[in-house]
């Protein structure tokens, strides 16, 4: 039995929760939300997960101390633009506990991936990257689900590992922590353009390209910002690729189809109603290429869809007649 700290109180961080607390640990998730705290606490249910059924040993609180103190490890699950901010709260409750990335994407002033605005803040702190095909409707449901947790130190692969793992979780280690982290948040670009090609009427063919296609994208730029190549062919790349783009759970899927129906960025956020992580990471990945001159188009012409008004289809055509090229 542990006692596990988790910081964000979305549906995936609940998702966790309730995965953790019925494997009989006593968990505390922190919200800055006196609804969603009371909501938990009082009525055990999560207004993101509305068929999940809430553990007793699962308990919610607005105080930072309160929720990490005694804890055996913390996992982070905020939107990636709320992540410094909070960490800087936070921080100084930390004694010696591993803090795990749960949350998948960048910052988008500085470009940095999350563990290096972590660790730019404490620059002692052990860090975990937890990430794979994973919705959190299937995680509180207990429906079998496969993860990676990556980490430079040895005992907390194997901490996360132990903690997590039951007949309905299972967890792989790794050291990649560069690799998984990118696969994750990369990943919610083409996941973005697929639900696009979904809302446009294209067909099996296209998408499979643009999956295809896309993975190559992001083991480019992935693989030059510091991961390992065959990370993205695995649980946190191409599994996280495909449960993305294929899924109506996916919200970053469903504001593609939004956008190419023509709904503008506003009414998207607006009726999507949570945090959609690849509009933020279109522009981050935009700029990384642009940085580090390595071939996106994919990454490029959805940019230009939805931060400069460029026509869908146009952007399908355009994506067609590029110059003839080997494919690898």
């Amino acid at each position: 039995m542990k006692n596990i700290a988790i910081i964000g109180s979305g549906s995936w961080g609940v998702a966790l929760g309730i995965h953790l607390a019925n494997l009989n640990n006593n968990v505390k998730i922190w919200s800055f939300s006196e609804e969603e705290r009371d909501l938990i606490n009082n009525e055990k249910k999560c207004k993101f997960l509305p068929e999940a059924v809430i553990p007793k040993k699962l308990v919610c609180s607005m105080n930072y101390e309160e929720v990490i103190n005694g804890s055996d490890f913390i996992l982070h699950v905020t939107p990636s633009k709320f992540t410094r901010n909070i960490f800087k709260e936070y921080k100084n409750y930390i004694k010696n506990q591993p803090v795990i990335i749960c949350s998948k994407g960048f910052e988008n002033e500085t470009l940095k991936t999350l563990d290096e605005v972590l660790l730019e803040e404490k620059p002692d702190l052990k860090i975990g990257v937890l990430s794979g095909p994973s919705h959190a409707e299937e995680v509180c449901k207990a429906i079998p689900t496969v993860l990676v947790i990556a980490s430079k130190h040895k005992e907390i692969q194997e901490e996360i590992q132990n903690a997590f793992m039951c007949n309905h979780m299972r967890i792989y280690t790794s050291e990649d922590v560069k690799g998984v982290e990118l696969g994750g948040a990369l990943k919610n670009i083409i996941a973005f353009c697929a639900g696009a090609a979904y809302g446009m009427g294209l067909g099996d063919n296209s998408y499979a390209a643009l999956a295809t296609r896309g993975l190559a994208e992001i083991s480019r730029l992935g693989t030059v910002l510091g991961g390992q190549k065959d990370t993205f062919y695995g649980l946190s790349g191409l599994g996280d690729l495909i449960v993305t783009c294929e899924s109506e759970h996916s919200r970053n899927r469903t504001a593609g189809k939004l956008i190419a129906q023509g709904k503008t960025l506003e009414e998207t956020k607006k009726q999507v109603g949570m945090v959609i992580e690849s509009i933020d990471n279109i522009e981050v990945a935009y700029k990384l290429s642009k940085k580090y001159n390595i071939e996106m188009p994919i990454t490029e012409t959805v940019y230009k869809v939805i931060y400069e008004n460029f026509d869908p289809n146009q952007a399908v055509l355009d994506l067609m007649n590029r110059a003839k090229k080997m494919e690898n």
